[in-house]
């Protein structure tokens, strides 16, 4: 699951899957990042030279299209043909292909979570046109965090952790809870819990709120057997004000887990309950399921 953003300033649709690449684009993100040197792209999309001004409108036009179509009407696919027209028509245009790659990651999202097909995750594509966002604005600080998403599904953390931590350190960007969550969830994937631990508090402490940063707090936690402060962050996200927060279904299944440890399995059960109640279909209802078979 991961945070991605977008550049303006309305939000993403939460993607759905495994917190992977939803928490994510919900979560988590749905967490993301900023490269120190922007690699040079092969294959580059769009036109060899400079569109022309009708191009360009035409490009920004195909733009408005894709990004009303995925954030209002729910229609990826359809989002995603406009908004390759758009790099097509001008490969300058940040915005499209910054659009390009959250919209690949939202396929991803949702292979991630056992809803779609796994051959439509297709990150290398959402990398490509993360990074030439960000060659052509180099201060687009929202295509920086989507990278240091992407780098993260592709397990490269180090990679990923190289771009995120300078934009913790970026006072202009709007977003620190979610650079911070990005750059918490990338140790932790890494197998670096204490500097995790840091990042994902530094992450609430901007943002109390932001309850993918607390859903990754309680893994952290979970993963150095610090059950009883796992459980209290994985209740903090679930008790966000935020509704969309109390779908957050493997905050459900990992209390659920903790609580188990704890020996408290009349809640546990209560929320594994609750998780099957959200998705039965989901990989995380599936686990959760299990989980509450196992207690019978």
């Amino acid at each position: 699951m991961f945070t991605s953003s977008h550049h303006s300033s309305s939000t993403p649709p939460r993607l759905s899957g495994g917190l992977g690449v939803r928490s994510g684009v919900a979560l988590l993100g749905t967490l993301c990042g900023c490269l120190v040197a922007v690699l040079a792209l092969s294959g580059c999309p769009g036109s060899s030279g400079p569109a022309t001004a009708d191009d360009a409108k035409r490009s920004q036009s195909e733009y408005d299209v894709a990004r009303d179509l995925w954030l209002s009407r729910g229609q990826p696919r359809a989002a995603l043909e406009h908004a390759l027209g758009a790099v097509e028509l001008d490969s300058e245009n940040a915005e499209a292909a910054h659009l390009v790659s959250l919209i690949y990651l939202q396929f991803c999202a949702s292979a991630e979570s056992g809803e779609a097909d796994p051959n439509e995750c297709r990150l290398a594509e959402a990398e490509k046109y993360a990074r030439l966002a960000i060659a052509h604005d180099k201060d687009f600080r929202d295509a920086k965090n989507t990278l240091g998403v992407v780098l993260v599904h592709r397990k490269q953390y180090a990679k990923a952790v190289e771009v995120l931590k300078p934009l913790t350190e970026d006072i202009l960007y709007q977003s620190p809870e979610k650079a911070w969550g990005n750059l918490g969830w990338a140790y932790l994937e890494w197998g670096k819990l204490e500097p995790a631990i840091d990042a994902l508090q530094r992450s609430i402490a901007a943002q109390p709120d932001f309850c993918v940063g607390s859903y990754r707090l309680g893994e952290a936690f979970e993963k150095k057997r610090d059950y009883t402060a796992a459980e209290g962050a994985y209740s903090a996200a679930l008790e966000s004000e935020h509704d969309a927060c109390r779908g957050l279904q493997e905050a459900w299944l990992g209390r659920a887990r903790v609580r188990l440890r704890l020996k408290r399995q009349s809640d546990a059960r209560t929320d594994l309950e609750q998780c099957m109640k959200l998705s039965k279909r989901t990989r995380a209802g599936k686990d959760c399921s299990a989980l509450l078979g196992n207690m019978e």
